[in-house]
């Protein structure tokens, strides 16, 4: 099939043209690896997702996940896609050499696993759950656990979780009520029972490795008494693997995702669960946010990923659609008919689609290339403030991008018309698939409270004032470019309200008029992401305008004539000229709403915080 998951050479402009990422490959961490290396593995992640990954995205969804006699069992073409994952080293792409694994840089990671998660979302939640799972056990596990599930979760021989979420604790995970007790061998019993747990049970392994927050007994309440422990589905005895009492209840039947195994899990209905803490008591909380924001990087890639396919099979369309004529014809009967592309209203959209879903990207790789400066930077202060970038942005990250692939696929199905609504196009399973994403890892609401309740204030503001002052820095080079003036000026203006407004909800906070930063929470997150990827998208639009520049002026053509001829011939200048429009539809379009959208904020009204919860309605 044509490509109509992820616009390859707009990966590439964003790794090569924007990021530079090839530069990595001068730290030790990265020496031997190359730009070479890291075209083969995007061209060998596109040509797994079309030919192995996609054809099992429809008939995932169609057959779902079954429960029979105590067993989830994945849709049979899952099995053959999986197999292919595993044997062709895919689970081990970012994992450290020294487990076997490729280390290559996070934001080749980010890229790779964008086409595969465009292909098949639901399938990718088993290898990258596995992954994450082996990387909290690889950083905080003893040496007997690494040897023991290390190596068989990274290969994909065995599978992966992570358990937090109970019946009467989702968001608020303090109050989960699983507990462990000692055992004289130094394992322990572990007794609860979790929900919406992401691959909780299959067939696609011979053993799930479970990473189960539990209270031991005596430990103090809320997140303070909460520590970590593997769990094995079976447990390894004298060789074999036994059933370690870990029962599932029931898979969810969701909106989306239907490929992906939602489960209810018991443990320990029969008294007989082993657990085995992970690093020291109480310290669960801490150890588990370090998968936490790793998934978080993962799930804005998720959305992403349905946004980019939506787009580019929205792309398609239009230009196949023959549906109405000319604007400028519209009162001509005779008027010969075009395809949808051709109309103002689905242009705009499709620019609107664009832009977001390419702005998702640039963010997203940007946050994976700071990881990756973070971790080869020789002087201290600079590695700390990559990573300080890396912390500021990921909660926006996931919340700007889940938010906005599901407005984009939402578009989607609009161009679309009436097949979109209809299972004959896979772009209502686009929809359904990514609307995920603004719940899981912490749903959008917990993203906003952590960027202003934590983020702002960390250090006393010293992440945020490192955001303000590299882009202040980008500001000005973008300001010599006479052809961005205007987009330029609505980023100059979006960028000084989130100042505005970040001043004043950490004056509210500090005087202790707590209820305007928590109730406009969501809202500034929604801002800040408006002015991170305004920023982003201008930095390419300057890269694409110098580039293009030089096109036209290597083939002599001054008039617009001249260049409108180039654009039509020459691919690399018509992308170059769609970078320049994306980046000034969305900054004309979204960022000069930053201002609306400050004094919304700012305005300080509290009042549906202060009345009666029956002035909403009667239930």
């Amino acid at each position: 099939m044509a490509n109509l998951l992820v616009d390859e050479r707009d990966v590439q402009f964003t790794l090569y043209e924007q990021l530079n990422v090839e530069e990595l490959c001068r730290a030790e961490k990265f020496s031997e690896q190359s730009r070479e290396t890291f075209d083969m593995v995007i061209d060998a992640a596109q040509k797994l997702a079309e030919n192995k990954l996609w054809p099992a995205n429809a008939d995932g969804d169609r057959v779902g996940v079954t429960l029979e006699s105590g067993q989830a069992k994945v849709p049979e073409s899952y099995h053959n896609a999986y197999k292919h994952f595993c044997e062709d080293g895919w689970m081990g792409i970012s994992v450290d050499p020294e487990y076997d694994g490729q280390g290559l840089p996070i934001a080749l990671c980010c890229a790779a696993n964008e086409f595969f998660l465009a292909a098949n979302l639901a399938f990718m939640a088993y290898p990258g759950l596995a992954v994450g799972a082996a990387r909290i056990i690889q950083k905080f596990g003893s040496e007997e656990q690494r040897s023991t599930y290390m190596e068989k979760m990274y290969s994909g021989e065995w599978g992966g979780t992570m358990c937090l979420t109970e019946p009467q604790a989702g968001s608020d995970v303090g109050a989960i009520r699983t507990r462990a007790k000692r055992n004289s061998d130094g394992s322990f019993s572990i007794v609860g029972n979790k929900v919406f747990i992401t691959g909780g049970d299959h067939d696609l392994t011979e053993n799930i490795v479970h990473l189960v927050l539990a209270r031991i007994e005596g430990a103090p309440g809320g997140t303070k008494g909460i520590s970590i422990f593997i769990v094995p589905k079976k447990t390894l005895e004298n060789g074999c693997l036994v059933d370690n009492d870990v029962t599932t209840v029931a898979v969810e039947k969701k909106l989306g995702l239907h490929g992906s195994a939602t489960c209810a899990l018991n443990f320990g209905e029969q008294d007989q669960c082993k657990g085995y803490l992970i690093g020291e008591e109480n310290m669960g909380m801490p150890i588990m946010f370090h998968m936490m924001n790793e998934a978080r990087l993962g799930v804005a890639l998720h959305g992403l990923s349905q946004a980019s396919a939506a787009y580019m099979h929205s792309v398609r369309y239009t230009q196949e659609r023959i549906q109405g004529s000319d604007f400028l014809r519209i009162r001509d009967p005779d008027a010969p008919r075009v395809p949808i592309i051709e109309h103002p209203d689905v242009r705009r959209m499709l620019m609107w689609m664009k832009s977001a879903t390419e702005g998702m990207r640039s963010l997203i790789y940007f946050v994976g290339y700071c990881e990756d400066l973070a971790t080869t930077a020789s002087d201290k202060t600079e590695a700390s403030k990559h990573q300080g970038m890396v912390d500021l942005l990921i909660p926006v990250c996931k919340a700007w991008s889940s938010d906005m692939s599901f407005r984009v696929t939402e578009m989607a199905i609009q161009i679309h018309g009436g097949y979109g609504y209809c299972q004959e196009y896979p772009i209502e399973q686009f929809l359904r698939d990514v609307k995920i994403t603004s719940i899981y890892e912490g749903t959008n609401g917990i993203q906003a409270l952590d960027l202003v309740g934590r983020k702002l204030s960390s250090n006393q503001g010293a992440l945020f004032k490192t955001f303000m002052e590299m882009t202040e820095a980008d500001l000005a080079r973008f300001r010599k470019n006479p052809r961005l003036v205007r987009a330029v000026a609505n980023l100059t203006q979006a960028r000084s309200k989130l100042f505005e407004t970040t001043l004043h909800l950490a004056q509210k906070g500090m005087s202790g008029e707590l209820a305007i930063p928590v109730l406009y929470a969501t809202p500034y997150q929604e801002l800040f992401g408006d002015v991170s990827v305004g920023h982003l998208l201008l930095w390419q639009a300057d890269i694409a305008d110098r580039k293009l520049q030089e096109i036209f002026d290597k083939a002599n053509a001054h008039t617009p004539e001249s260049q409108l001829e180039i654009l039509n011939q020459n691919y690399d200048a018509a992308f170059y000229k769609g970078k320049i429009v994306a980046a000034e539809f969305f900054c004309n379009f979204t960022l000069s709403l930053a201002p609306g959208k400050a004094q919304a904020i700012t305005n300080g009204d509290i009042s549906l915080v202060e009345m009666p919860n029956r002035c909403f309605a009667k239930t």
